[in-house]
Order: C-alpha cells, then sequence, then structure tokens
C-alpha cells in the first residue's frame, strides 16, 4: 500500500522520472490500471459480478498483489475550489464559497454522480468548452470527460528527443501512453469552465465497495474576493482513509493553494452513506457552502440474479478487510443475519443511469432493497454571513443565524422543480449552480433509499414524512444491526439530524391498494419557523413525494 500511495503522490506533483519535472501546476490522475487493478487480470472500466474475495499471493517485493478474480474497479472525479452563486426560493441570488465539477458534467447536470471509470474520465473533449457548460451548450451537452485534459506534447516531445534506441523505462517519460494522455491538462478550458461555477451541493460522487477512487481537487480561486489567498482541502467525514495524508486536516495532511492541483487516493470502504467538505476554517466554508455528498454502494448489488443472499455475505468473510467476526468484534461493520431467510439477489445492478435500484447494505436477507435511491443534504444559508463574505467585511461568527433551509442546495418549491436551477453569476454567464432536484419519485409497488446527511453548521435539522413511514435502516454509514445479526431498524415518522450525521432511510410504497399512482406525499420539517425562505412564508425545509 506504502507503494501505490508514494507514486500517487508524485505523479500528483508532476515528477514523471529523475531530471524531468513537469511545468504545469493543474493536473488530474486516473490510472487505468495499478498494482490493487491490474489491467492485465481485469477490465477497471466495469464492476464485475462478486462471486468471493479477490484472490492474492506475495509479490518478489514483499507484498500482498491479485492474482485472480479482482473485484472492484477504478473510478475518478475532478472538481474544483472557488466560489459562485446560487438562487434561493424567494429569488435572492447569494454569494458562495463552493466547488463545481470539473469532470462528470453532463451527469452532475441530470443529477446523477459525476464519477466515472477511466476510459469516460480520460478523454478529451472534441470541441470548445466555454463559460456556463453545460447550461451554456445546452441539452446537446454529453461530455462526461476530465475537463482540461489534453495531451502532454512537452513529454511527447522529450520521448521523440530521446536518441534511437533508448529502452523504454529509461525515456524522459517512460509510462506516456501513445496518445500523450497522462494527466497533463490545459488550463484554459478549467478555468473557463470552473471560475465562478460553484455548486451547492458539492458534485455528487459514488464508488462501489472494493474500489479505488482518484479524486482532484483543483482551486482556482475565487474571483469575487480576490484579497483571499484561501486553500482547499476535501474531507470525507467520518470515511476511513488509506491514509490519514489524504484525510483533508491540513494539519495532519495537505491544503491545495489557488492555481494548483492535488490528487487524493482512496479505498472504498464499507458500504453507506457519507458525506464531504472542505476543511479549511470548517465553519465558514461549511455554511458559505463547501459540502456534498459521497456514497458507497454495496458488494450485494453485484451479486449474481437468484444467488441466496445469505451465502453471498458469508463468502464476503474471506475477504480480510470486511470480515466480520461478530462473536469476536464488537465494532463489526456488517454481522452476518441470525437465520438464513432464503432471500436471493432480486436484479443484476449495474450501475448506470438506467439502473438505481439495489441494496444499501450487504445485509444477507434482502431488507435493504430499493428500487430508486436519493440522495438528500440538509444545509442552511444566513443570508447576511454570504453578504459580508462577498463584501470584504469580518463575519461574525457568534451571530451566525440560519434563514435559508435547503435540501441539496434547495429550498420549496425550488425542491420540486426537475432538472438542475441556472443562476446567471457575476461573469454575466447562466450556470448549473443547483444541479440536484430533491422530489422523490417511487414507482408504484416500488420503495426509495433516501440517504440523508447533514452538514448544517447551526441548526439541527428535523424531516417528518406524511403518509408514508420512514424505515431507518442505517445511521453514520453502519447498518442497524446488532452482533447477533438481529436487524434494528425502526420505523418513525420524523428523523432529526445535527451537523456531520447521516441516515439511511427506506421509503415503503409496496402496498399498491393504499399508495396509488397520482397520490402526492410530503417531506418537511416540523420546526415550523424553518419552513420560510427568510422573510418569506411557505418554503424552507420541505418537498414532496410522487406515487408514479
Amino acid at each position: 500500500m506504502s507503494r501505490r500511495l508514494v507514486s500517487t503522490c508524485v505523479l500528483t506533483l508532476g515528477l514523471f522520472a529523475p531530471g524531468f519535472v513537469s511545468a504545469q501546476s493543474f493536473k488530474v490522475q486516473c490510472p487505468a490500471s495499478t498494482i490493487t487493478h491490474p489491467s492485465s487480470l481485469h477490465d477497471n472500466n466495469a464492476e464485475p459480478t462478486y462471486t468471493g474475495a479477490t484472490s492474492l499471493t506475495m509479490s518478489g517485493d514483499g507484498y500482498l498483489v491479485p492474482s485472480g478474480n479482482v473485484n472492484g474497479a477504478i473510478k475518478c472525479q475532478q472538481v474544483s475550489g472557488g466560489d459562485g452563486y446560487a438562487t434561493m426560493g424567494d429569488g435572492t441570488q447569494t454569494y458562495m464559497f463552493s466547488f463545481g465539477p470539473l469532470s462528470g458534467l453532463a451527469d452532475i447536470a441530470a443529477g446523477r454522480p459525476g464519477t466515472e471509470f477511466p476510459s469516460v474520465f480520460n478523454t478529451q473533449f472534441s470541441g470548445t468548452l466555454r463559460p456556463g457548460d453545460p447550461a451554456t451548450t445546452g441539452a446537446s451537452f454529453d461530455f462526461n470527460g476530465a475537463v482540461g485534459l489534453a495531451p502532454d506534447t512537452e513529454c511527447m516531445g522529450a520521448n521523440n528527443a530521446a536518441p534511437t534506441g533508448t529502452p523504454a523505462n529509461q525515456l524522459p517519460c517512460p509510462n506516456l501512453p501513445t496518445n500523450g494522455i497522462d494527466g497533463h491538462v490545459d488550463p484554459r478550458p478549467i478555468m473557463d469552465v470552473a471560475v465562478m461555477n460553484g455548486n451547492i451541493p458539492a458534485p455528487l460522487m459514488a464508488i462501489d465497495e472494493d474500489d479505488e477512487f482518484f479524486l482532484t481537487l483543483t482551486n482556482v480561486g475565487m474571483i469575487m474576493r480576490p484579497d483571499l489567498f484561501e486553500q482547499h482541502t476535501v474531507h470525507f467525514h467520518g470515511y476511513p482513509n488509506a491514509s490519514s495524508f489524504y484525510d483533508g486536516v491540513p494539519d495532519a495532511s495537505v491544503a491545495i493553494n489557488i492555481g494548483g492541483s492535488f490528487t487524493y487516493y482512496y479505498l472504498a470502504p464499507d458500504a453507506g452513506t457519507y458525506f464531504w467538505h472542505c476543511h479549511i476554517t470548517p465553519p465558514e466554508h461549511l455554511q458559505m457552502g463547501m459540502v456534498g455528498q459521497i456514497y458507497v454502494r454495496p458488494r450485494q448489488d453485484r451479486v449474481a440474479v437468484g444467488a441466496n443472499l445469505h451465502a453471498a455475505l458469508l463468502a464476503q468473510q474471506g475477504d480480510l478487510r470486511t470480515a466480520c467476526n461478530s462473536s469476536a468484534d464488537i465494532i463489526c461493520t456488517n454481522p452476518v443475519p441470525s437465520t438464513d431467510n432464503g432471500a436471493v439477489a432480486a436484479k443484476t445492478i449495474v450501475n448506470s443511469a438506467n439502473s438505481t435500484a439495489g441494496y444499501a447494505y450487504n445485509d444477507g436477507d434482502g431488507s435493504t432493497y430499493y428500487d430508486v435511491e436519493y440522495p438528500l443534504q440538509i444545509h442552511g444559508f444566513d443570508p447576511n454571513f454570504h453578504f459580508v463574505g462577498m463584501t470584504f467585511n469580518p463575519e461574525g461568527f457568534a451571530d451566525m443565524k440560519d434563514k435559508y433551509f435547503l435540501l441539496n442546495g434547495r429550498s420549496y418549491p425550488d425542491t420540486v422543480t426537475t432538472g438542475p436551477l441556472q443562476t446567471m453569476s457575476s461573469d454575466g454567464t447562466e450556470h448549473f449552480s443547483q444541479p440536484l432536484p430533491a422530489i422523490i419519485n417511487i414507482p408504484q409497488g416500488g420503495k426509495a433509499l433516501l440517504r440523508i446527511s447533514d452538514l448544517d453548521v447551526s441548526e439541527y435539522q428535523t424531516l417528518a414524512s406524511l403518509g408514508i413511514p420512514m424505515t431507518v435502516i442505517g445511521y453514520n454509514a453502519k447498518l442497524l444491526r446488532d452482533q447477533d445479526g438481529n436487524n434494528l431498524y425502526y420505523k418513525t415518522n420524523s428523523i432529526t439530524l445535527g451537523g456531520g450525521e447521516s441516515l439511511d432511510v427506506i421509503l415503503d410504497a409496496s402496498d399498491i391498494n393504499k399508495y396509488k399512482s397520482g397520490q402526492v406525499y410530503y417531506l418537511y420539517t416540523s420546526n415550523l419557523d424553518h419552513l420560510s425562505n427568510d422573510a418569506e412564508n411557505f418554503g424552507g425545509l420541505m418537498t414532496e413525494v410522487h406515487i408514479n
């Protein structure tokens, strides 16, 4: 593992080989093959069916490497750190410090995660990216690769200038692909797309258990506050990192300066709903909007159709990372059910825009199955704090008081507006600043998984469900099950979260005699003063649940 982490750092900093240093400060990384996922054994652009733990053997260098049955894949994403504007439910434009997408642009605009396989990420845009894309280009925009990715002509020239017959491993850039795509970027499209393109919430991320995830943060600066030389980081809250070096807390890791990029490296942990934020002056940067969500899909999604789920979970005990000896391990994350109820995998999960059904956890009994899933990020904005944050005045931290209450960056009635919301920014261009709707559509006879997280800085938040009871199945990315394998799920009509907490909730509308197509239910806060958009009533923390 240490070798993998070192090589990640080195490539991120632009060092290709001794004596040759790239001058490019912006850079991305998305390898098609790694020690953990060698392309010689596995297609890293697809999630394989899970049949058992990856086979490992000792390498000549003294560490374990895969020898067969490789699980998971490689996923990549690029985000920007900067600023932008969002539109509140009463029409007020609000200034933000915020993250924006620099890969998966079309997917993000469609409300999907912007996390991509290497074959998608490592593609060059064939046209000219313009400020505001994809809002500028419109519905025809379908690019999901990394913004700015371009052939590394400097490296290509250095290799071509090497003496004839130079061994491949002694070239100035020994690992350069034939097309020259090695993470080198043209900074112009990055600045065109990323400047004033902040999103609330930050770009959505989703990976699968056993994946390796490469996340590049590019700091483009905050144009409305040129006096602030703000660094940014990515901190995955409550997420067990492979190394503290990638934790995003600047005291123990690194922070990214304006004009620079850094690639974080993660191994996918146990399934569940997590979230992420900037860890530079957190009360300020979180309040200003630098918050997002990431979730990890379970291996159970990849169990073959008709296979026994209890047996599939027992097969996972062969993987040392997730082995669960509940009699000896009091912090076992995924206990096996106390009995085998005979549940089988319902369908093959494709993990694509056309298939969102799956399981929330490796439950072994089918109890966390859902037909549709919706990430719901709770947040709040203090309009005065955001105003002084734009106008060179000192922020009043002690007086911070939210007056806009947000679900996926929107207040009602904008929560039920489909598609991305556009905001005219100070650059005179429309940007998809609020791409993620919060309306919940459940197919008749189906179930919806709500991945609820709260990243509010100053308030506790309550969500109540009218008409469809909520079944809480997970808390802070842990299945609610005791060490003897008994489910501890509970039904409730409301949940309350503080900042830094997450819940996995299932809305069960499978009773077709009770829940009929065309019916509308509400998910709303019972804190009545949070049902407002600043001074405007009948807004705030509320959305609708539609049976289709």
